[in-house]
């Protein structure tokens, strides 16, 4: 079963060159093009697709606002067993978009200048039911974040005292960017328990998805910028491939 993208941009180029690199890719369909958020919600219902990938700057409802009513309405593919997931594609580096985004809902955020196959391994991830943040939104994040560490932890100190040694490891790894495989790998134990860490932490901090526990992680200071090593940048690269 092909996955199903809606594209949502502005400029008419700009859904061409994303159509053209998505549909390179064996499993995706780009079932159709819109240029405006209005647009967009008459699209989803109709042609109800498994991701929307959206700019922010749409004409009548801007992304952000077409993002609460995609998650909103909850509307499935055709034999899809989960609702369509959002990801947002901007030219915006502000931080404040991304916190809007992940707040209104949206399971992936890329900016228009990471390289391609960003955006097709971010369909594939949020289409398997995790999120996605590209690696340049991940190191952006804890730069922003580094200087409000200890003021953040002791602020929510209650978060994390809930939280089992284990759950804590899967949550670092998480925030440095590591997927399933990787961290499964690192902690010398299966994808499932690590998914059912993530479910559990989630859970217990009463958070939506894995982008919001990976801002969390970065504003409570579980990430530090030594951490955010080479061997993680590396890691983060081959991730995309």
């Amino acid at each position: 079963m092909s996955i199903r993208v809606l594209v949502c941009d502005a400029q008419p180029v700009v859904c061409a060159g994303m159509r053209t690199v998505l549909e390179q890719e064996a499993g995706i369909e780009v079932v159709g093009e819109v240029g405006d958020g209005r647009q967009a919600m008459t699209a989803v219902k109709a042609l109800r697709p498994n991701i929307v990938v959206t700019d922010i700057d749409l004409p009548r409802v801007d992304g952000i606002q077409l993002t609460r009513q995609i998650v909103s309405a909850g509307i499935h593919p055709p034999a899809g067993e989960r609702p369509a997931g959002v990801i947002i594609v901007t030219i915006h580096d502000d931080d404040e978009y991304f916190v809007q985004a992940v707040q209104a809902g949206a399971r992936g955020f890329l900016l228009k200048d990471d390289p391609t196959e960003q955006l097709v391994y971010g369909v594939r991830i949020v289409a398997a039911g995790e999120a996605f943040l590209t690696p340049s939104v991940t190191r952006r994040l804890l730069e922003r974040f580094a200087n409000q560490i200890a003021a953040s932890w002791h602020a929510t100190p209650d978060l994390f005292t809930v939280l089992t040694p284990r759950e804590l490891e899967v949550l670092r790894l998480l925030a440095l960017g590591r997927s399933n495989a990787q961290i499964a790998g690192a902690l010398c134990i299966g994808e499932a328990t690590v998914r059912s860490h993530t479910y559990h932490f989630l859970h217990k901090l009463g958070l939506r998805d894995r982008c919001q526990a990976v801002a969390l992680a970065y504003q409570a200071g579980l990430v530090q910028q030594h951490d955010f090593e080479p061997t993680d940048r590396a890691l983060l690269r081959a991730s995309t491939r």
